[in-house]
């Protein structure tokens, strides 16, 4: 009996030390794991003007937006970057990372439900530009997303992991362009460039001598390159022969300039803004190109026949 009521006393001491000593652990929810992560990484990367707002997204106003105010209905043009903590996941190509669609529509198109969160009730206005932090639990949560080992830089974000974003709400789409093409021409040392009134930039390197005018219903031969202007190339033609293409069937910015400066011989160099080029809409060609993306195109033309 003794023996008994021993046994049951040293259970009992053990269980409430146990209890005693989980009291004294750390372990917090989700949303406060979280908030530690954010707080630990902006004095790791010395950040500083983040507010933090009541769902825990952290946010930084760079540029007011004084664009219309935005509504879950309205269609949308965003520009943005973003990075996870850990830094496997790395994607601030801001010529590939385009958004075009309703702004209601943003997580429901594979993005945070934090950054529609952010776009309405923290920027809310198109034009504006901010950086945010935004918690794993309004990111990917505890699965991530993507394909491949979280090892795997730009294919894999791991779970748990809170999203380091800048974004831009673009309120003017042709000017963004236009500032887009200027950097661009600055940064590739592209000095003869010139722009047309249409909006399309053009250099010839080689004056064409063919005197066939290039119409509507002309067909050229020509090889050429398109590519997007992180230097990706999305399609192009370089056999000796050429290629056959019909004026109607090409970008409204390409025949603007193909009719206006080009015969046969030429060798052209177009930078087209997205407004004459796939405009709103992703294209698919050897690789996807974004909404709202302009493009360069390299031509030579071989032959022109009316």
């Amino acid at each position: 009996m003794r023996q008994t009521i021993f046994t049951i006393l040293l259970f009992i001491s053990a269980a409430i030390a146990l209890v005693s000593c989980r009291k004294d652990r750390y372990e917090p929810d989700i949303v406060q794991y979280d908030e530690d992560q954010i707080t630990a990484y902006i004095k790791a990367n010395n950040i500083t003007g983040m507010v933090r707002d009541t769902s825990g997204i952290y946010y930084k106003i760079i540029t007011p937006g004084t664009g219309s105010v935005i509504q879950y209905s309205d269609s949308i043009s965003m520009v943005y970057g973003l990075k996870s903590f850990d830094n496997r996941y790395i994607a601030t190509d801001t010529i590939l990372n385009h958004f075009e669609d309703f702004s209601g529509h943003i997580e429901s198109d594979g993005h945070p439900y934090g950054l529609q969160l952010a776009v309405h009730n923290l920027l809310n206005h198109k034009g504006g530009i901010a950086r945010l932090l935004i918690p794993s639990h309004l990111a990917f949560g505890v699965a991530g997303t993507g394909s491949g080992s979280s090892q795997v830089t730009n294919s894999h974000i791991a779970g748990n992991q809170s999203l380091d974003y800048t974004i831009h709400i673009i309120s003017d789409q042709d000017a963004y362009d236009q500032t887009v093409i200027k950097n661009y021409i600055g940064a590739n040392g592209l000095t003869s460039m010139k722009q047309d009134p249409s909006g399309i930039w053009y250099s010839i390197s080689t004056p064409g001598t063919g005197t066939v005018a290039i119409t509507d219903s002309t067909t050229i031969t020509a090889t050429f390159t398109l590519a997007m202007l992180n230097h990706t190339i999305v399609d192009q033609y370089n056999s000796d022969v050429g290629v056959s293409i019909d004026i109607p069937d090409i970008m409204r910015g390409m025949q603007i300039g193909l009719k206006k400066y080009a015969t046969a011989g030429a060798l052209i160099t177009y930078i087209i803004p997205s407004s004459l080029a796939y405009r709103k809409t992703a294209h698919n060609s050897l690789v996807t190109i974004p909404a709202n993306s302009p493009l360069r195109y390299d031509i030579q033309i071989i032959d022109v026949s009316p």
